[in-house]
């Protein structure tokens, strides 16, 4: 039986479209569905927005910072609607850009919810359709917690449609939207308590930027409540009452939800087509990303493996050249290079300290400094932090860990050299660029500790 498609893609987010764009690309015959909105949520309540309002924090900052520089500059305060109507537009631009690209290719774009009927057949707004091969491209979304009045509060989604800055905020969680979130709604005049049950933030970041982190979060005014559970949310008025496990209240205008998010499989009809789930709803795939039915692929948040979005997009474009292009290939998911946008902002990439030394000895090489900007600003709770984790066997640089101005742009480059197996004599005979904090990662010469020996 021929099928309609040789190519179906569920999800137009950043994994589904460049996967449907290059398999069209290489002559495929693909449909792609997406029942919200196009570029998924890294472009419309995700990265994208998010890192416009990290911006706009940042220029209160800079704003306070100046006189120090001799710049007499008078703030009459910040114009919520304003950055809300700007940062919109620059995400209906990318947005309709997807689109574009799809149906540029010669993809055939449809805007409707898609399911599976069985395994090649699935139902697209009010149409049947079937494809030899099928994609699984449908992302991931924001949880509550199972507490009292969670209905009451909101989830990352939401910071994106609110009309007005709420004066005092908790957030709930301690993860990369958490705290991004913490840093934008403080930056940009909010009271803000961050809540989370851990005694750091950051689980699963390297410990030394774990602990600067913390201090840079209380230096800008952010109320830490470490390990604190959020057991109750009551609406007050036109407030809400924020019960905690310490047995301590708040009374906030504003109640975040980041604890997490869950691969969205929900009404996709899986149990029809023989797709397997794991516990956590995500779809099982193998190496290739393959499902249980061979034919049909995941990419994505929706296998909760990284969930980065230049990962899906890699993954995405690797997958439509095996398929249709002649170019069999994977791609990596180790030493993956990654920034956390908070104030300051984390960079980094490859093994933590603790995992580095859990398969032998390492050489630990840290730095901290105050940067030239803020020994001249003074703003307190901005010094950088720098790292790296040295195999002591192959002198391979197995981590690189940055907290500290520019520190994603920064890791970019490191990432390509701990990427390429450098070692730290590479590192070293490096020559700095001078004066950036950059050079510190080519100057550092003397060891910290050794950790990892028996």
């Amino acid at each position: 039986m021929p099928y309609d498609f040789d190519l179906f893609v569920i999800g137009g987010g950043s994994a589904g479209v460049r996967c449907g764009r290059i398999a069209a690309g290489h002559g495929a015959r693909v449909g792609i569905a997406e029942e919200r909105f196009w570029g998924g949520t890294c472009v419309n309540v995700g990265c994208v927005p998010k890192k416009i309002m990290v911006n706009a924090a940042e220029y209160g900052q800079w704003a306070q910072d100046a006189a120090a520089f001799g710049w007499s500059i008078e703030s009459h305060g910040h114009d919520w609607g304003k950055l809300a109507a700007a940062r919109d537009a620059e995400v209906s631009r990318l947005s309709g850009i997807y689109t574009r690209l799809l149906q540029g290719a010669g993809a055939t774009v449809f805007e409707a919810r898609a399911s599976f009927l069985d395994a090649h057949t699935l139902q697209v707004g009010d149409r049947r359709i079937t494809a030899e091969r099928i994609v699984i491209a449908t992302g991931g979304r924001p949880t509550r917690l199972d507490i009292p009045g969670a209905e009451l509060g909101l989830i990352s989604d939401d910071l994106f449609a609110l009309k007005a800055l709420p004066k005092r905020v908790a957030v709930l969680g301690s993860g990369y939207i958490a705290l991004e979130f913490a840093c934008i709604l403080r930056g940009l005049g909010a009271e803000v308590d961050l809540v989370y049950r851990a005694s750091l933030p950051l689980r699963g970041f390297d410990e030394d930027i774990r602990l600067a982190l913390a201090e840079a979060l209380t230096a800008q005014g952010i109320r830490l409540n470490a390990d604190t559970s959020p057991t109750r949310i009551a609406r007050v008025g036109d407030q809400f009452m924020l019960s905690l496990s310490t047995n301590f209240m708040r009374e906030v205008d504003a109640v975040f939800f980041c604890t997490g998010r869950e691969p969205n499989t929900a009404g996709l009809g899986l149990d029809a087509a023989g797709i397997e789930t794991d516990a956590n709803g995500a779809v099982v795939v193998d190496d290739d990303h393959a499902t249980s039915r061979k034919h049909v692929f995941a990419i994505g948040d929706v296998i909760h493996r990284v969930n980065l979005t230049p990962m899906a997009t890699a993954v995405g474009h690797a997958l439509a050249d095996t398929l249709f292009g002649g170019n069999p290939r994977k791609v990596s998911y180790e030493n993956v290079p990654t920034a956390v946008f908070t104030s300051p902002p984390i960079g980094t990439v490859g093994m933590t300290e603790a995992e580095a030394a859990a398969r032998g000895p390492v050489d630990v090489y840290v730095t901290r400094f105050t940067p030239m900007r803020h020994a001249i600003s003074g703003r307190a709770g901005r010094r950088t932090l720098m790292k790296l984790i040295v195999c002591q066997k192959t002198r391979r640089v197995l981590g690189a860990h940055m907290l500290g101005e520019d520190a994603g742009e920064i890791m970019q480059g490191i990432g390509i050299a701990v990427v390429m197996r450098a070692t730290k004599e590479d590192f070293d005979r490096t020559i700095g660029i001078h004066p950036t904090a950059a050079e510190e990662f080519v100057t550092l010469r003397t060891r910290a500790r050794e950790a990892g020996v028996a």
